[in-house]
């Protein structure tokens, strides 16, 4: 038998065209794709089946396949008597070598000529390859109906589930269909699939693989004739990872497979009760790693009415307010201010550009953690003017993103406010430095196998200092925290670009960091649309499906207070931007802004019996001040203008507020219960 020598060499596993397939961190499939012939083919290993498969596969095709050289001869000789005595072949006596050198050939052996080919070629291949080596070439070709091809594939289409772990009936089922595949398909003829199985069943009985009734157990199970779709999960991250390695089979993901399964829902969920062509994205990741864990670039790829083909987490948008938090954090570590100095909101023209709020309009004097949490728009120009907008620009470099600018254009003062491109993972990116301190950290979503991805062993630059960047964090803590029992347990900032047409929200606590971006995939106007209603929801509903795995955010540097220091030098009581008012004019002009003379004041009494404080605000004078009622003092502040009184009973009550030099303002109120 040395014909076989001169045939070409078989193809070996690491020869055949498989499917690509899409792993998660934890080698879990994410997506498959076809493979060059249009086959779901995809490649697994041995180990990743379960054993009783091959050994119902043995006992059934081929009992002695452990013990021949590739060809049974008692199988051959009974075909041939059959054959004789029929006049046409009725069995092949076909070991599983045999049929595995037929499917590598994909040439049919209906006559003597083919069979002795497929002989030979069973010999070479009994002597190239290992017998585990031959029942994994079978575990990849086997036909399975339509273009399934190959044990895992047809597992996971027949069943819905890896083959790593199978029923009795499913391993039977799974052994039965490639004998006549298209003939025994479960969802056209079921019972054709049922009654093949069951003869797989009680032939496993008598190999002694099955005992009697676990087999009688299994025949009696229903057959499941329902076709699944194959996984198509992070269709979009799937899509360009294998776009950057086109040769590649498995291509490993640092995506999270339940956490991205979660957000899909969410994302499907929250867009099902928005118009079309309204849309959304999310990124979600552990910003300790630098893993990106979830990433959803459409609710759904194939919704053509939404453009859902659009990986919107890579598109290039105006990301409105978000960059703030940087302006403030410059201004913090260039010594302009401190979250308790003061900014005048106001109407402001420099060099000819005129912000203006949101709501259109201003807040008078805040502090610029006030102004920050409430996103004012001018108190942040007038930072970055004295920060400079290229020294943002190239912090935001140093995080790690390449904003994208007007061609022929500098970075200008509208950049604070919206007027540069950046994608959805660049914002993530840019907010993940801020969650770690100040420190950069390169967002991945491959692990090794992604060309591309490889990071420079050089440490980089922080964005922030670490006190600058907690004072930042510490400020967008204070936010209102929709869905969580506790206040400062996210630290988070939203963004509506010019005409709403982005809606953002990023935020980040102690592990995670996680971008929303809501709007249309062709840029057009979204109107009434904001951060605040559309993409807030969405960024604290993502947080509490990671849960499990959050941690509290960071806690301030050495020798920083717990809740920041409420004083701050008086060099820096007032920003040092270039409208800062005339402090020695202010001072001389101490007066009581709250409550006004004569007022009537109701307060609300509690459950416990007081009622709430008064709120007595002023202006101007030198600090500290102090609040006198009815001549004696109740309270002391060392820079707020603001006092809180606690009012013991009801009646007439005059308020005093002295300053440092000994400037006094007075007014007289009447304190009532509130009914």
């Amino acid at each position: 038998m040395s014909d076989y020598q001169a045939l070409p060499p078989m193809p070996s596993v690491s020869d055949l065209s498989v499917s690509t397939v899409v792993l998660d961190r934890n080698d879990r499939l994410l997506r498959a794709f076809t493979s060059e012939d249009s086959k779901w083919r995809l490649p697994v290993d041995p180990a990743g089946i379960d054993p009783l498969y091959f050994e119902m596969l043995q006992a059934y095709e081929d009992k002695r396949f452990r013990s021949h050289g590739g060809v049974d001869i008692r199988a051959l000789g009974r075909a041939f008597f059959q054959a004789l005595k029929n006049g046409r072949l009725v069995s092949g006596g076909s070991t599983l070598t045999m049929q595995v050198a037929r499917l590598l050939e994909e040439t049919p052996t209906k006559t003597v000529q083919r069979k002795y080919l497929q002989i030979l070629k069973a010999v070479q291949l009994e002597q190239t390859a290992t017998k585990d080596e031959i029942l994994h070439l079978y575990a990849l070709r086997a036909p399975f109906g339509g273009n399934v091809e190959g044990v895992r594939a047809a597992s996971l289409i027949w069943f819905g589930k890896e083959p790593r772990r199978l029923t009795p009936a499913e391993a039977a089922l799974l052994v039965a269909l490639p004998q006549s595949p298209e003939r025994r398909r479960p969802d056209r003829f079921p019972e054709n699939a049922k009654n093949a199985r069951n003869r797989v069943l009680a032939r496993a009985v008598s190999a002694g693989v099955l005992d009697l009734e676990e087999a009688q157990s299994a025949a009696r199970e229903p057959l499941r004739a329902k076709r699944h779709a194959m996984p198509i999960l992070a269709a979009h991250e799937s899509r360009h990872a294998r776009l950057g390695s086109p040769k590649q089979a498995v291509l490993e993901l640092t995506l999270d497979r339940d956490v991205q399964q979660a957000l899909e829902s969410l994302a499907r969920r929250r867009i099902s009760v928005q118009p079309i062509p309204l849309t959304l994205a999310m990124v979600v990741a552990d910003h300790q790693t630098g893993d990106i864990l979830a990433s959803v670039g459409s609710p759904d790829l194939l919704d053509e009415g939404r453009a859902g083909h659009v990986d919107m987490t890579r598109s290039i948008r105006s990301p409105g307010s978000t960059l703030k938090p940087y302006i403030y954090g410059l201004a913090f570590e260039e010594g302009i201010g401190q979250p308790e100095s003061l900014i005048v909101d106001r109407p402001t023209n420099i060099g000819g550009y005129r912000p203006t709020n949101f709501d259109l309009a201003y807040q008078g004097t805040v502090t610029l953690r006030e102004a920050l949490q409430l996103s004012l728009n001018t108190p942040a120009v007038q930072l970055l003017e004295a920060v400079g907008p290229s020294r943002l620009l190239a912090r935001l470099k140093r995080a790690g993103i390449r904003p994208t600018l007007e061609t022929g254009q500098g970075p200008g003062l509208a950049i604070g406010l919206g007027g540069i491109g950046l994608s959805l993972r660049d914002l993530t990116q840019s907010f993940a430095a801020l969650a770690r301190q100040g420190d950069t950290v390169h967002l991945r979503s491959c692990r090794s196998s992604c060309p591309g991805t490889e990071v420079s062993g050089r440490k980089s630059l922080p964005v922030l200092p670490e006190k600058a960047a907690w004072q930042v964090t510490e400020a967008l803590s204070g936010l209102p925290q929709p869905l969580n029992p506790e206040k400062g347990l996210i630290a988070y900032k939203t963004g509506t670009s010019y005409g709403y047409r982005d809606a953002w929200a990023v935020g980040y606590d102690g592990r995670y960091v996680v971008g929303v971006w809501s709007g249309r995939a062709d840029g057009s106007p979204v109107p009434g649309q904001t951060g605040a209603t559309a993409a807030v929801p969405i960024l604290f509903e993502a947080f509490q499906s990671l849960s499990a795995g959050r941690r509290s955010l960071p806690q301030p540097p050495h020798g920083y207070g717990a809740n920041g220091p409420r004083q701050v030098p008086e060099a820096l009581r007032y920003a040092r931007v270039k409208s800062r008012p005339d402090q020695k004019r202010r001072e001389s002009r101490l007066g009581i802004t709250f409550p006004p003379n004569g007022a009537e004041i109701q307060l609300e009494r509690r459950q416990s019996g007081s009622r709430d404080p008064l709120v007595v605000k002023f202006q101007g004078g030198q600090r500290p001040y102090r609040l006198f009622v009815n001549g004696a003092p109740v309270g002391e502040a060392a820079f707020d203008q603001r006092l809180l009184w606690s009012a013991p009973e009801t009646g007439f009550a005059n308020l005093m507020i002295l300053d440092a030099a000994g400037h006094s303002s007075k007014v007289s109120v009447t304190i009532e219960s509130k009914p």
